[in-house]
């Protein structure tokens, strides 16, 4: 084979990686020492394409970090995190972060306030938790994940707050 050919052969076989594609979207996530339902959300922000790095934190430290990050007292949940300049409190589900780097409003972040059934890292049972852990529903006889309805709140930079999402 010609070396010309051999080049473009080459050329045409190869995987071409793109420098302008954009990197998976940072989080940095803060999570008590022990958290089962946080690990589960930091899975569930992996495969839903952000690069998630998780800092474990004992629960006075991890007060602290609500408090620096910004987060409003009737907002809080357990895990925190950060992700291009704002807080992401609670289990947030993916798209509400998306949507939040897509439109970049004036604000602080978003919140999950609490640990609602069926939140993104609370679909499944773990009866070793104590809390942060969704549990089953027995009533019907068979074992199936209950829910509850929540809602993602966009915190503003003076504290207030709007509903961001209903789920």
């Amino acid at each position: 084979m010609k070396p010309a050919v051999t080049l473009l052969a080459l050329a045409l076989l190869t995987p071409q990686v793109r420098a302008d594609a954009p990197a998976a979207p940072s989080i940095e996530m803060y999570v008590p020492t022990v958290c089962l339902a946080c690990i589960d959300y930091a899975d569930y922000l992996r495969q839903a394409g952000f690069t998630v790095s998780v800092q474990r934190q004992k629960m006075l430290d991890l007060r602290a970090t609500k408090e620096t990050l910004g987060v409003p007292m009737g907002y809080q949940a357990i895990p925190s995190a950060t992700i291009a300049g704002y807080f992401i409190e609670g289990h947030v589900p993916a798209d509400d972060i998306r949507l939040l780097l897509e439109q970049k409003p004036d604000a602080r972040g978003l919140a999950v306030p609490g640990t609602p059934l069926g939140a993104p890292g609370r679909e499944v049972s773990n009866p070793t938790c104590e809390t942060g852990c969704t549990t089953l529903d027995k009533t019907k006889g068979t074992e199936r994940p209950r829910r509850e309805p929540f809602n993602t709140y966009l915190i503003l930079k003076d504290g207030d707050s709007k509903v961001w999402w209903r789920h």
